[in-house]
């Protein structure tokens, strides 16, 4: 497997910078994610490295070799890499097997070495016995599963997936969620994995690199990321974060300094380093937020119930920011109406970083 290295990546449109000045390293038999809503140059960041697109300044390195900079591009079919589209890309004309050895046919590699690197495909991808089957007889995750066993016989130095699970219904999805883990820890591919949902990114990657238009927003492991966002648009992007207006009144002490929000002072984990400051904003989770009646606290009205089985949905608008709208989780039985007047407590929350705002 290969290290892939971003250095300074920018792709431009005419004058629309798609990726804006990336800089990312993927270390061997990483699975690193790459997450962002749409339009945020997370397809483009994939195109560039599979050879698709060449850059128009930085460098990309595949291992140690160069495969793109401005002053040149290695081709696609030259760089090992292997890729896995959200289509499949079957060809439904052939059988599994013709489709997995297809590589190897234009490669005029010996028929009995094809066949049995095929066979080897299909026995890592839990498909033995299928490779006389055509696409149209297979499940949706079985496809998926020969567009990945057509990727590996090749022996790719590195694997790139392309939103491969967002044709997959809700239950096969988290199906295949399991097969690709379990792919990753039985061979140790390097893998660059594009996706928008933030649940697979977060079940499957060591890293993610969130994206937000053209640029790196954080390059950060799941739990990093959900609980230390370096800036607002990580923050409300992951998990739906919750951001709220805060002064700092405290430096940082042993990682975590008094804040004011919504006027009640509460302790928040937070960066070495941060000192008193006005206009800052706090990260709270839904699960942050608890409902506090005659403890302290800040006052505002339920806005609207969303029953969703077992427990609801809560958004709440504080007296103290009616513009603002909290959410959080109440399990049954639900005692909060919408339009009713309630008060709620934070009990934990991380101060975005000072100079981050998105």
């Amino acid at each position: 497997m290969a290290r892939l290295s971003l250095d300074h990546v920018t792709k431009s449109f005419a004058d629309f910078d798609a990726v804006k000045d990336v800089s990312i390293d993927v270390a061997d038999g990483e699975f690193l994610a790459v997450l962002g809503p749409s339009g945020c140059g997370k397809t483009t960041l994939l195109r560039l490295v599979a050879g698709f697109e060449k850059v128009t300044s930085g460098e990309i390195r595949i291992g140690s070799d160069v495969v793109s900079n401005s002053g040149g591009s290695v081709a696609p079919e030259k760089r090992r890499v292997g890729i896995v589209f959200q289509n499949y890309a079957l060809w439904p004309h052939m059988t599994v097997a013709e489709n997995i050895g297809y590589s190897l046919k234009v490669a005029k590699l010996d028929k009995a070495v094809a066949r049995q690197k095929v066979e080897d495909a299909l026995a890592l991808v839990n498909l033995q016995g299928l490779g006389e089957r055509r696409p149209a007889n297979l499940s949706g995750g079985q496809r998926q599963r020969v567009a990945l066993a057509r990727c590996l016989v090749a022996a790719p130095s590195l694997v790139l997936f392309d939103e491969p699970l967002a044709n997959l219904d809700v239950h096969l999805r988290a199906s295949m969620e399991d097969e690709f883990s379990a792919f990753h820890k039985r061979t140790g591919t390097t893998i660059v994995y594009i996706t928008h949902d933030q649940a697979e990114a977060m079940a499957l990657a060591d890293r993610i690199a969130v994206m937000d238009h053209g640029r790196l927003a954080q390059l950060a492991t799941p739990r990093e990321l959900y609980h230390e966002p370096a800036n607002e648009m990580v923050a409300s992007f992951i998990s739906q974060g919750i951001l709220l207006p805060a002064d700092v009144l405290t430096g940082e002490e042993g990682g975590h300094c008094k804040v004011r929000v919504l006027g009640t002072e509460l302790v928040v984990r937070c960066r070495p380093g941060e000192r008193p400051r006005a206009g800052a904003k706090i990260c709270c989770r839904s699960a942050d937020l608890d409902v506090s009646p005659d403890g302290p606290g800040f006052d505002g009205l339920v806005k609207r119930v969303i029953y969703q089985g077992g427990g609801a949905r809560i958004e709440f608008a504080p007296a103290a920011g009616p513009d603002l709208t909290l959410h959080f989780e109440q399990p049954d039985p639900v005692v909060l109406d919408s339009g009713a007047q309630a008060r709620l407590r934070i009990k934990s929350g991380w101060l975005i970083p000072a100079g981050t705002a998105s």
